[in-house]
């Protein structure tokens, strides 16, 4: 990523919050922050001239001045330590406040519109980058942000002193008598400009680094999860040892990529604290002349050396940062990708048009792959509310996408879909989704806990599609997901239906994993108690055929054929 690109993925992460409706807040609370950092700086002069005075009273065996001057660096020093405390505890008071707004921001935006389904394929650990990468962004910006200001008052405050304590430094040059006044000052400013540009030049390979360490972390992580994820039937496969060479691959990539970064960072503090020391013996080699000619006191020269040194690290304030500038410029490339991933997928939007109709209505609609294979050409049907369809065909012959486009996840189709108004919809995948929590929180899904019917009606739906065991589990906490078996998962979700009295039912082989009679069983209790439900069933089972009224098969080159199973 480019200066300038990287400059304008930083400017659209930074203004959001300190645009929205917080901002007047959040502000005020940043600006008391760095007038508590100006602050420190103001308290940071008052000490340098304490050296002074206290260094010349010492000098000139001053005893009476001792203590008082003592009394009067602990007073400073004191409230010095207090500022400075709150100064960090307001400031990680703006850092939560601002990930808090930018964490559900990120999530509205991810969640909203089915993008994170969209995203699937487009951006890597997207988790990550919402949970740590916004945290990190918003610490480095403060960190780097306040620092910038602190040091810039310190050079302002500090190059005055620093100034006026050089007085000036004369030469011959040719004949000609040259003076230069505030000569340290200009030397600071020399030295640090000089610093930052190596500094660049030894480190700049760590924003990269960087970005690649925090993406190889969360794929090795993310490989760890999908085991946990799929440990049945990894176990199953007795996958162990190609599990272990996945892990050993994506590990490998973290310590290969991090041996890199720790040459860098050996490198970069080697120059940095080199550049450091290096500072520390310039201001009595650049003050000596005056000392030894008694034109200062010891005072005076621990004076200029503190003040030197304050100049010099506000100067230095880039090349003593570099290493977090990095780590923030990698996280801004990771956090900019995201978003601008995010506002591709929804752009991409199917030409499918939804329009209200007394019954399920389908016009003209083609279904095709990303790669252009048409699945589907100008399919048109209407579904009698009541009714039942079976949708049939190979395996890879659209099925499952034809319910996608219904359901509005599918960009790749045009047409019309037509649906009476505010009508119930459920869609059933053949795996349900069962979240972490109660065993309530899993039946009553996608709805909220404060939702929920009377626990009675709960136990009622899980008796009737046979899950007795689990009546006195309602409140129990556990990866539901793992100890249910997909049978018992899939029965579960038509306890949902039973639930949630949908008026379109859309089952993507949401009974493959029962055996024939309790299929059976399921879509008879669906009838029995939703008797004005219209369901649309994919599925491969000749049983289903007796359980609908009519069949769309498809012959996955775009062609299809509609059945009254009825009448035939």
């Amino acid at each position: 990523m480019d200066t300038k690109k990287l400059f304008r993925g930083f400017w659209v992460l930074f203004k959001g919050y300190w645009s929205s409706e917080e901002k007047w807040k959040a502000r005020g609370l940043l600006a008391v922050v760095i007038s508590m950092n100006f602050a420190m700086v103001y308290l940071l002069v008052q000490l340098n001239e304490w050296y002074q005075i206290f260094w010349d009273a010492l000098q000139n065996y001053e005893q009476e001045r001792f203590f008082p001057l003592l009394g009067q660096f602990s007073a400073i020093a004191f409230t010095y330590i207090i500022i400075a405390v709150y100064a960090v505890y307001l400031r990680q008071m703006v850092q939560i406040k601002w990930r808090t707004w930018m964490t559900n921001n990120y999530l509205r935006a991810w969640m909203g519109g089915q993008i994170y389904y969209r995203l699937q394929d487009a951006t890597d650990n997207p988790d990550q980058r919402i949970s740590e990468d916004i945290g990190q962004f918003v610490n480095l910006t403060l960190a780097l942000l306040i620092g910038f200001l602190k040091e810039l008052t310190t050079l302002g405050a500090f190059g005055v002193v620093l100034w006026n304590l050089s007085g000036s430094f004369t030469f011959n040059l040719g004949g000609m008598e040259i003076v230069i006044a505030g000569y340290m000052f200009w030397f600071s400013l020399i030295y640090s400009g000089i610093g930052t540009v190596l500094a660049h030049k030894v480190g700049r390979r760590l924003i990269s680094l960087n970005f690649d360490q925090q993406k190889y972390e969360a794929d090795f992580r993310f490989s760890m999860m999908r085991v946990r994820e799929n440990s049945e039937s990894i176990a199953f496969y007795r996958g162990e040892p190609n599990e272990l060479e996945g892990f050993n691959l994506k590990f490998s990539n973290v310590i290969k990529n991090y041996w890199q970064l720790m040459k860098k960072t050996k490198h970069l503090n080697f120059y940095v604290n080199g550049y450091a020391q290096l500072a520390v013996i310039v201001p009595y080699i650049m003050a000596y002349p005056r000392y030894f000619a008694k034109e200062i006191q010891l005072g005076g020269l621990m004076q200029i050396s503190s003040a030197f040194g304050r100049v010099q690290d506000a100067l230095s304030f880039f090349v003593n940062s570099y290493d977090t500038l990095a780590t923030l410029a990698a996280v801004i490339n990771r956090l900019a990708g995201f978003t601008e991933h995010m506002e591709e997928a929804k752009k991409v939007q199917s030409s499918v048009t939804t329009s209200t109709a007394p019954e399920l209505k389908i016009s003209a609609l083609n279904v095709s792959l990303p790669t252009g294979r048409e699945l589907l050409k100008k399919l048109s049907l209407e579904l009698q509310n009541s009714k039942s369809l079976l949708v049939t065909g190979l395996s890879g012959c659209g099925k499952s996408t034809l319910l996608r486009t219904l359901a509005g996840l599918w960009a790749h189709a045009s047409g019309e879909i037509s649906l009476p108004e505010k009508a119930r919809v459920m869609f059933l995948p053949q795996k349900p989704y069962l979240p972490l929590g109660t065993l309530k929180r899993a039946l009553i899904y996608p709805s909220a806990e404060k939702e929920s019917p009377p626990e009675e009606r709960l136990k009622k739906v899980l008796q009737q599609v046979e899950l007795p065991a689990l009546v006195e589990k309602l409140d129990t906490a556990e990866d539901w997901s793992r100890i249910l078996s997909l049978g018992e998962q899939q029965r579960l979700a038509f306890a949902r239906v039973l639930l949630s009295a949908p008026e379109y039912i859309f089952l993507d082989e949401a009974t493959s994993a029962l055996d024939e009679p309790r299929e059976l069983e399921m879509y008879e209790l669906i009838r029995r108690e939703l008797p004005k439900v219209t369901v649309v069933s994919v599925g491969h089972r000749s049983t289903l055929f007796k359980l609908h009224d009519v069949e769309l098969n498809l012959d996955g080159a775009g062609n299809y054929k509609l059945r009254d199973i009825a009448s035939s």
